[in-house]
């Protein structure tokens, strides 16, 4: 289900506002839009959906067989039901509002929005005294709940003038044992603060925030902490390298950190407990400077400038990616990774199994980086590559220009699936694969995706990669399957919970449909 919600229309005031600094505030608003669907897209999917509709065949008698349900099972209805639905159901009878009150809360504040509305535009009147509505509904629900809160999505409110609505909103939820929270400011403005009484809720498990100003940390009490916290999303925060430092530090038991476009250009990440860190839209300078339990380190969408990963300690490191060889600049250890860096224990990461990279072929010195980089993972057994598309080539890269650039040793004796994207059939992508065939000896599958529309047909599909087929392949039973990817250039579905999902092996295993080519063969 679609939950975006579009930002609340400006006032005449802020529209004034945004006028005297030079601004259109149609446009303004429409960037807005476009961040909190950024926002959204990245945040976990709601635990309920308002589409749901419950109906029942009429019995042929008056037997009420639903109340006659265990109180276990029942409970378990109360809590996938939107919390209009849910909260109805107290008229039911005394004994459906003890399942109510009893039940856990679970709560969308989008589902109080008109139907539709969070899709369309109304009137800015209209729109803004919906959002006020929904606002003044949240702390009737927050009130009238005697708790626990299991898992609340505040995504629809407008907080402008209610900040101090807000802060006894954390001071209710921290009194009623919240346990997941997704709070995400629906502007304006766009840079509201969260009160201090955030700190208060102790028995966070999950914890995401978006388009909020982060409260200051430099004056709060030793004791301050988040003992139950295993997940934390951050987006578009404004935020300070001592905060998130104080909220790492004080989360003993966090596993996954989410981090989407915030204002820092640098994370420092330290952590005993720490298993994955997801972050989309990346800042300047990652360091991993002590992160023993890591598994995953996930990178999407670059900000278009030169960022540095640094990786100093990380020995569980599995899955990695996606680098990027035009932009990220790698560093193991104390060693910045170059074009013809030569491999040793110091510069290599032996315990990642799993690998993603994005570079342009066409680009001479993007494709000198790739034996680099594989090198600094000699035990991958799984590569992504995703190939991007350019117009400045900058070089044809022949068979001959793989074979100079030296043995890597994760390609000749461990990767066994190889999945290439964004295929084009350009040259320097068909005397890569061409130099992995001959080479891989374990390579049991390649699997290559071609972008949405790039082939008019399976003939025209089976004739850019038959060059494939004239070479010698170092392992008889590899079968290569070529399937045409469901998403145009340059998209990629991704939220937060599939790089966090330990449930998937390969978190960068995005399903792909629209699979009309299918080859499979052996040398």
């Amino acid at each position: 289900m679609d939950r975006r919600v579009l930002p609340v229309p400006m006032d005449a005031a802020t529209m004034a506002e945004f006028r005297q600094r030079g601004q259109i505030p149609e446009e303004v608003e429409k960037d807005i839009g476009t961040v909190l669907s950024y926002i959204h897209y990245a945040l976990p999917d709601a635990p309920v959906s308002g589409e749901a509709r419950l109906t029942a065949v009429p019995p042929d008698d008056d037997v009420d067989r639903v109340s006659l349900l265990p109180d276990a099972l029942l409970h378990r209805i109360v809590s996938l039901l939107p919390v209009k639905d849910a909260a109805r159901t107290a008229a039911l009878s005394t004994r459906w509002r003890e399942v109510w009150v009893s039940t856990p809360l679970v709560f969308v504040d989008a589902d109080l929005l008109p139907a539709g509305q969070s899709n369309s535009s109304s009137g800015a009147d209209v729109a803004r005294e919906e959002a006020r509505a929904v606002t003044f509904a949240v702390s009737r629900v927050l009130a009238a709940h005697p708790g626990p809160f299991r898992r609340l999505h505040l995504t629809s409110s407008l907080m402008d003038q209610y900040q101090g609505l807000l802060a006894s909103w954390l001071q209710i939820l921290a009194m009623k044992g919240i346990q997941e929270l997704i709070l995400v400011n629906r502007p304006w403005p766009a840079d509201l603060s969260l009160p201090a009484t955030f700190f208060g809720m102790a028995t966070l498990t999950r914890l995401y925030l978006g388009l909020w100003k982060f409260p200051s940390t430099a004056d709060l009490p030793r004791g301050v902490c988040f003992p139950n916290l295993r997940e934390l999303g951050f987006s578009l925060i404004g935020i300070t390298e001592e905060d998130i430092e104080f909220v790492l530090a004080r989360s003993p038991v966090l596993e996954t950190l989410c981090l989407q476009a915030n204002t820092l250009e640098r994370y420092r990440v330290a952590s005993r407990s720490l298993r994955c860190v997801v972050m989309i839209g990346c800042p300047q300078d990652v360091d991993l400077v002590n992160t023993p339990r890591l598994e995953r380190l996930i990178l999407l969408q670059s900000c278009g400038s030169s960022m540095r990963v640094r990786i100093a300690r990380a020995p569980s490191l599995r899955a990695v990616g996606y680098l990027d060889l035009g932009q990220h600049v790698l560093e193991i250890g104390n060693t910045v990774i170059k074009a013809g860096t030569r491999a040793s224990p110091s510069t290599m990461i032996p315990s990642v199994k799993i690998l993603a990279l994005q570079v342009h072929f066409g680009v001479r010195n993007e494709a000198k980086m790739l034996p680099s980089f594989l090198r600094c993972f000699p035990n991958v057994e799984t590569l992504h590559l995703q190939s991007r598309n350019t117009k400045d080539l900058t070089g044809k890269l022949n068979l001959k220009f793989w074979y100079d650039a030296g043995a890597i040793e994760c390609i000749q004796s461990r990767i066994t699936v190889m999945i290439f994207r964004g295929f084009q059939a350009a040259r320097g992508e068909i005397n890569f694969l061409k130099f992995c065939l001959e080479n891989a000896r374990m390579l049991k599958k390649l699997i290559i995706v071609s972008t949405k529309g790039r082939f008019a047909s399976i003939d025209e599909a089976n004739s850019a990669v038959k060059p494939l087929f004239t070479t010698k392949w170092a392992c008889q039973c590899c079968s290569l399957v070529v399937l045409e990817s469901a998403c145009s250039e340059g998209s990629m579905n991704w939220n937060f919970e599939r790089g966090s999902d330990f449930s998937l092996v390969d978190p960068f295993a995005i399903i792909m449909q629209a699979s009309w080519i299918d080859i499979s063969a052996s040398s």
